[in-house]
């Protein structure tokens, strides 16, 4: 897939560049003033100058957060875990960088889960235990979306140690708001039991039917497809690794109807389901020829 790479490669001597030309301005801020102006910046976060201002100003609310109420403190801290998922996909393959960013997500969405102090209490005795008093399904996304991918770009066996976990805090978050996100839970929990191998949990006809649902709960959230494409209409072996077509029809049809929609109320992520529907393609040519 091409992705408009470039910006963030530098990532964090980019945001220290930003913070220091932003530094008049942001030493006279209040937390409230860069929250509001971060707001701003996010919502046109496709563009990856944006990113970059966004992720600067969320985290220079930090160091200040203990100032902020629980719920503002969640709202930044979860909003760092999504952006810093959602700016490793500017980047072309798997990078340092992004593995930096996937690190420092974990890291924001861990410290959003333990300002609930039920599960700071019980997550000593156990992770699975813990997630049962988390009601934040930012939290829950955005942490189980970093460590998927963190997950990816360890060797097999510790990813698969791991993997459990990941499983957990989607699955946590699909009890405790299906819909959130564009039902984009269900979708990557689909996507993991598809994938995963039936002695490591996983179950292809019950993530099927997740990412099925999730279409069906949030149409207009055109990942969910890719999703459909990818994890269902290719095969996978047991690590993970694409290793044939399962279905090239569906593939045509899901990436199709993706290139046709409109962008809508999505605009980060239908971008990157359509720049998705063309990798996908170009995949199926190349394994179809």
């Amino acid at each position: 897939m091409t992705r408009p790479s470039r910006l963030l490669a530098k990532y964090l001597a980019m945001v220290l560049a930003l913070l220091v030309v932003a530094a008049p301005s942001l030493g006279t801020d209040s937390p409230f003033d860069l929250i509001a102006q971060a707001d701003l910046a996010y919502t046109t976060r496709y563009l990856p100058e944006s990113m970059t201002e966004a992720i600067a100003l969320y985290e220079a609310v930090v160091p200040d957060l203990a100032m902020l109420s629980d719920r503002s403190q969640a709202y930044v801290l979860n909003r760092l875990s999504q952006l810093c998922y959602e700016a490793a996909l500017f980047t072309d393959g798997e990078t340092p960088e992004d593995e930096e960013l996937y690190i420092k997500g974990k890291e924001y969405g861990f410290q959003s889960l333990r300002l609930n102090p039920e599960f700071a209490a019980h997550e000593p005795a156990g992770f699975n235990e813990a997630l049962s008093y988390v009601t934040d399904p930012a939290a829950l996304h955005w942490t189980a979306n970093n460590w998927g991918m963190l997950c990816g770009m360890m060797n097999p066996i510790k990813a698969f140690l791991e993997q459990d976990s990941v499983l957990a805090l989607f699955s946590r978050c699909v009890e405790v708001e299906p819909s959130f996100w564009g039902a984009s839970s269900a979708s990557a929990l689909g996507s993991l039991l598809i994938m995963s191998p039936g002695a490591l949990g996983g179950d292809k006809d019950a993530g099927l039917a997740l990412v099925e649902q999730s279409i069906v709960t949030a149409p207009s959230y055109l990942n969910n497809r890719i999703i459909l494409a990818e994890y269902w209409g290719f095969t996978y072996n047991f690590f993970g690794k694409v290793d044939g077509v399962r279905d090239a029809e569906l593939i045509e049809r899901e990436t199709a109807f993706i290139l046709e929609a409109e962008i809508g109320d999505w605009p980060f992520w239908n971008r990157q389901a359509k720049s998705g529907a063309e990798r996908l393609l170009a995949r199926l040519q190349d394994m179809t020829d």
